[in-house]
């Protein structure tokens, strides 16, 4: 749990006071930080002379002077609550501290820090498995679109949580079910998301087309949306889980399972390999194309325009040729790309999983094109990952 610790500090209407009360506690926090034993007596040192330079200054008016003393006062108060924070104990002390401080006032804010805990694919080891271009995905699987040939491999194999890379899944269902994409549909209090809390900007009211809805649940990635595509469907929630998992089935998906279709559970799992399969079968379908490729789009939800953007960077570079994308991201599955996409005249369908930093996935599809493009794929054409029985290359 991050929680935030403030010290605040009264503003004194004087341009000299508050520049010798920056002073003050600009020494407090060194003193604090980098010799915290000797917190306190640096401090004192630093208050006293704050005081002897307000002084010096009061010729100017005795009100200053007055001002300038009780700047002091409360940087030396403040020097014992440093040196209470240093007193807290051990397993406190490991968490990391930052501090701002303001042009016009002087405050400081101490913000507790914790690490993400590790995805499911650091806590196996994925992101152990060496690989050629040195991807900082833990999953990666690249195949010729018209072949479905291997051309990249690694940990294809490895059953992961896929996060919002499930939206392509509820596109597909949705159309499926030939429901009219003009009807209206509600977002309400049951598609908020209970399992992480995760915010939308839809709020409970907000009335679109089933069609708006597809649009920015796939290129937006709007969970709510989302969640009242599913809600709507003939049967409700549960029958639509169960047509996702049936049309995976159909697909030939063995190693995947559904739960939801925002994919914010972490029980929404599947290999490269079958979403290989997915991302072909979503390409069958000409709306979901459009809708994953738009760069933006608005709506209005009967209260107010909203304007999105697509989650994915790539869309907006021109250099790139990209027939359909899905991102995802929660805090088991790391960052997630799938893609279709034509390189150097030959369609491939990209698939990259569990990537560690938030632009690392784009940069891993660079390293891939740029494989691809300097025929990479055609001297090497698979490379075998550590889960199918190699020791990776």
């Amino acid at each position: 749990m991050k929680s935030d610790k403030f010290l605040s500090f009264k503003l004194v209407p004087s341009s000299v006071v508050s520049t010798a009360l920056s002073v003050a506690v600009s020494v407090v926090i060194s003193a604090t930080l980098v010799v915290p034993e000797g917190a306190f007596a640096a401090s004192q040192n630093a208050a006293a002379a704050t005081t002897a330079k307000a002084k010096k200054t009061a010729k100017k008016g005795t009100s200053r002077a007055q001002a300038s003393a009780k700047a002091a006062k409360k940087a030396g108060a403040t020097s014992v609550a440093a040196k209470d924070d240093d007193a807290r104990p051990a397993a406190k002390k490991r968490r990391v501290s930052y501090t701002m401080n303001g042009r016009h006032r002087t405050a400081v804010r101490r913000v507790a820090f914790e690490p993400r805990q590790p995805t499911v694919g650091q806590a196996f080891g994925l992101h152990e498995t060496p690989d050629s271009l040195m991807l900082r995905s833990g999953v990666a699987y690249v195949v010729d679109q018209n072949t479905l040939e291997p051309l990249f491999d690694k940990n294809s194999r490895a059953v992961v949580p896929i996060a919002s890379i499930s939206k392509l899944m509820t596109a597909m269902v949705v159309l499926d079910s030939k429901a009219s994409l003009t009807e209206s549909i509600e977002v309400t209090d049951e598609d908020r998301d209970y399992e992480k809390n995760t915010g939308s900007r839809l709020s409970v009211g907000s009335v679109l087309s089933r069609e708006d809805m597809l649009h920015i649940a796939l290129m937006a990635s709007e969970n709510r949306a989302a969640a009242a595509l599913s809600r709507y469907y003939p049967g409700g929630r549960p029958a639509f889980i169960a047509a996702m998992n049936a049309k995976a089935k159909q697909l030939g998906m063995t190693d995947t399972h559904f739960e939801n279709s925002t994919g914010l559970s972490s029980h929404n799992v599947s290999t490269a390999r079958d979403l290989v399969k997915m991302v072909n079968a979503a390409y069958q379908y000409p709306l979901i194309r459009q809708f994953s490729t738009d760069r933006s789009y608005d709506v209005f939800t009967g209260k107010r325009n909203l304007a999105y953007n697509s989650t994915n960077a790539l869309i907006r570079n021109a250099s790139w040729d990209i027939g359909l994308q899905k991102t995802g991201f929660i805090n088991e599955a790391g960052e997630c790309l799938v893609m279709q996409t034509t390189i150097h005249g030959r369609p491939v369908i990209m698939v990259l999983l569990d990537s560690s930093g938030k632009y690392s996935r784009f940069a891993d599809a660079a390293r891939v094109r740029t494989w691809i493009d300097n025929g990479g794929a055609d001297q090497q054409p698979r490379i075998t990952s550590a889960d199918a029985g190699g020791a990776g290359t």
